[in-house]
């Protein structure tokens, strides 16, 4: 197993995880791994591919990065091919005779071609050996991407397993609750996997949350104090795709856009700017599905908050793939959760359901977004959040995130927040967030009014305290139980289980407020301070700063690459990664058999390019 990962892929060994599922592979087990973004998931079924008799197929649902992943291993030396629906009708019917005689060790497939009347054929004569799920969280309606085709993958293994040709099935997400899990197992039909969890923590990822006054300019000063590096701006809306990525552009950013509503032909042509680095910014909406594998993303910047933490977390995954420092900022307002909650409310997947599956769904998505709302008010450690959120439970702060960094003051407001519990039930747990902020700051609006809150004995009690004040308070509320948010069209807020802890003496509710406040213009402290491009290089893939002469040959080989990387019609990570460079430049490589020793160089590689790459070293 390790000659072949260091012969295609030109690893001297494997990641965390990555042996004990190969294993269990070839060992003729099903298999559930749920491991990080950039934890090196397709590793653990291409290897096993190369290594077994027969074909191995992989069920994908992303086009873009079947597209990627295909073009890496043919670069590897590897014989790979995909079919879905960007190939024309002629297209499909070559792949599929080309795959009848046997040309292809790895075959990638969209999960609804396997119920057409084609691969039917072909899997009725091919010797498939493995079948591999990516993306597997996709079969589970728990899941935040549900695709009704990936039920045709159980129904396809069955199909084999009745004929005494059972492939070896398995399955890898990166993001999955409890829920999810038990759902893929169920659904896919694996039989007694051995299911392995290397842990959600992607410990180059520097996560921080700000709240803006003005989103545009905290988004545009954030990307310009990148500029040169790639990065990806999540919006919720297509207009809102529209307006920052124009925004952008006004400001000289060389930005791309990408949403449903555009034409295939104008997608693909974005996409490929932004993959090829002629664009290093795209903007994109969190609904739209991008499956790129780009290696050299330095940040994710989310200019609303998403629906969920499934959701955040797998598009703020797409930063640093290649394990260098790399930074998920998200810009919140208090509007974002309304938002959300209009955005899930009009879903159009909601349309073909009966009532009650509307009713179930719509409140596992308010669950979602509640937990979404919480993490983006949070004072505490994000990135303990997120681990916790998803069952890898921690009671450390990580010190490498933008709450950390900050500075915050405690403060005691038990009795403001008995002060807001009685005004809920003075209300009789029958209004919303605004209206008891309003009855308590003594508000004369209309409809408090009208009501006659005026009477209230909770009416004015806390004037003196600014709005944002009460609704961190209330926050604090939510997050302790001690009051819930109906998931009704206009939530109102009620009394939860816990409110009686209030009356303990010895109980104490604390908020926090920051004493240094981040810059607007998007800066964050720690990982994100950059100094030059020297420092960018060094800060993104940490290991072995750079001298000057190391930079300068960094560049040099970068531009060989860009050069190689047009003459081949390829992304330029798919020729050599940011990593591999700075390898090379720390190893500097004088013969072939030295650049074999670099961190990413594998024999096919090293047939293909390492002349060129030695060229250079040897002439800086």
């Amino acid at each position: 197993m390790k000659q072949l990962l260091k012969k295609y892929f030109g690893y001297d060994d494997f990641r965390p995880g990555q042996k004990k599922l190969i294993d269990s592979i070839m060992a003729g087990r099903d298999v559930l791994g749920i491991m990080p973004t950039g934890a090196g998931k397709s590793i653990c079924y291409q290897i096993p591919a190369l290594a077994m008799d027969g074909t191995a197929i992989v069920v994908s649902p992303l086009i873009s990065l079947m597209k990627d992943q295909v073009t890496a291993l043919n670069q590897a030396g590897i014989h790979a091919a995909y079919i879905n629906s960007s190939l024309t009708e002629n297209q499909i019917s070559l792949a599929f005779a080309n795959a009848r005689q046997g040309r292809y060790k790895i075959i990638y497939i969209a999960p609804e071609r396997l119920d057409t009347p084609q691969f039917y054929e072909y899997s009725e004569m091919a010797d498939i050996a493995l079948v591999a799920v990516d993306e597997a969280h996709c079969v589970s309606q728990w899941g935040q991407d549900f695709r009704p085709g990936y039920l045709n993958v159980a129904a396809f293994v069955a199909r084999l397993d009745e004929k005494g040709r059972r492939p070896v099935l398995c399955a890898f997400t990166a993001t999955a609750t409890k829920e999810v899990k038990d759902d893929m197992v169920c659904m896919l039909g694996l039989k007694d996997p051995n299911v392995l969890v290397t842990g959600f923590d992607r410990e180059n990822l520097y996560f921080a949350v700000q709240r803006p006054k003005d989103k545009m300019k905290a988004a545009l000063g954030y990307v310009m104090s990148h500029a040169g590096e790639s990065g990806i701006v999540y919006c919720n809306t297509r207009a809102g795709v529209e307006e920052v990525c124009d925004m952008l552009v006004e400001h000289g950013i060389p930005a791309a856009r990408y949403h449903a509503g555009m034409s295939n032909e104008e997608r693909m042509e974005n996409q490929d700017d932004f993959i090829f680095d002629r664009k290093p910014v795209i903007v994109a909406t969190n609904a739209f599905g991008m499956g790129i594998d780009k290696s050299n993303v330095r940040y994710v910047l989310h200019f609303n908050m998403p629906q969920s933490m499934e959701n955040y977390y797998q598009e703020a995954g797409r930063a640093g793939r290649d394990g260098g420092a790399a930074q998920c900022l998200l810009l919140y307002a208090p509007k974002d959760p309304a938002t959300n909650r209009f955005l899930l409310e009009n879903k159009e997947s909601k349309k073909e359901m009966t009532e009650d599956e509307r009713k179930e769904i719509l409140e596992r998505d308010l669950q979602r977004l509640k937990v979404m709302t919480f993490y983006s008010t949070t004072k505490e450690c994000l990135r303990k959040y997120i681990l916790n959120y998803f069952g890898e439970t921690t009671h450390m702060d990580c010190h490498n995130c933008g709450n950390c960094d900050a500075d915050f003051e405690k403060h005691d407001v038990t009795e403001l927040g008995r002060q807001v519990v009685n005004c809920v039930y003075e209300m009789r747990q029958r209004f919303g967030i605004n209206i008891i902020v309003g009855v308590l700051r003594g508000s004369k609006n209309a409809k408090i009014v009208r009501y006659g809150f005026e009477s209230l004995k909770t009416y004015g009690k806390l004037a003196d305290y600014a709005e944002s004040t009460l609704r961190q308070v209330i926050d604090a509320l939510l997050q302790e139980d001690m009051l819930i948010q109906t998931a009704d069209r206009y939530p109102v807020l009620c009394l939860g289980k816990s409110y009686e802890k209030l009356k303990d003496e010895q109980f104490q509710l604390t908020i926090k407020t920051e004493v240094r406040k981040s810059a607007e213009s998007g800066e964050t402290a720690g990982n994100g301070e950059r100094a030059g491009a020297k420092g960018k290089i060094k800060g993104a893939l940490g290991k072995g700063a750079l001298d000057d002469a190391g930079f300068a040959l960094f560049e040099k080989l970068r531009q060989k690459r860009l050069a190689l990387a047009k003459e081949e019609r390829v992304p330029p990570y798919i020729v050599f990664s940011d990593k591999t460079l700075v390898d090379m430049c720390l190893k500097r490589p004088q013969t072939k058999e030295e650049m074999l020793e670099v961190s990413g160089v594998g024999a096919s590689k090293l047939e293909k390019y390492g002349e060129a790459f030695l060229q250079v070293i040897k002439g800086a």
